[in-house]
């Protein structure tokens, strides 16, 4: 079994280079087992809360508000530029 390891006394597994390598896993990272079935995956562990929350806020607030910002996009997105 070529990406094979031994479960350790304290039930630690290394995972194999080729597999950390194919997952982008390093030192530190988390995994987590998933059960699909009769199958057993490891994959990256996710994150329970999107790691955009923490910079909310970070530039204040737009002067001409959520509606300018959505109209300026739409003028972006569009042929020719709205008229104001």
């Amino acid at each position: 079994m070529k990406n094979s390891s031994t479960i350790s006394s304290k039930g630690q597994v290394t995972v194999p280079q080729e597999i950390r390598n194919r997952l982008g896993l390093s030192a530190g990272d988390r995994v987590e087992f998933v059960m699909e079935g009769e199958r057993t995956v490891i994959r990256p562990a996710r994150s329970a809360s999107n790691p955009f929350h923490k910079y909310e806020g970070v530039l204040g607030t737009f002067p001409g508000g959520k509606r300018e910002i959505n109209d300026w996009i739409e003028d972006l997105r569009s042929d020719k530029p709205r008229k104001k």
